[in-house]
């Protein structure tokens, strides 16, 4: 499964999720759009908009920290 979390180091939402899949061993690349001017055009092209945190999910989008989507999603 290959799991990728678009966030920026000040966003507490980005945290939750990064700790959330953590404590789920799930592993995940963390890319800080903040930092990373291509990553950002990727994540607006994927979900249309510029909202962190954003996660690709085996090229399932989700937007926010919305746990019955990620459970959904990583089979939790």
């Amino acid at each position: 499964m290959a799991v990728k979390v678009y966030s920026t180091p000040t966003c507490p939402f980005c945290d939750m999720v990064k700790r959330y899949l953590r404590e789920n061993d799930i592993e995940f690349e963390d890319v800080n759009v903040a930092e990373d001017a291509e990553a950002a055009k990727e994540m607006i092209e994927k979900s249309g908009r510029m909202i962190v945190p954003l996660m690709d999910i085996d090229g399932e989008i989700i937007v926010g920290f919305d746990r019955e989507k990620l459970d959904k999603a990583l089979g939790l």
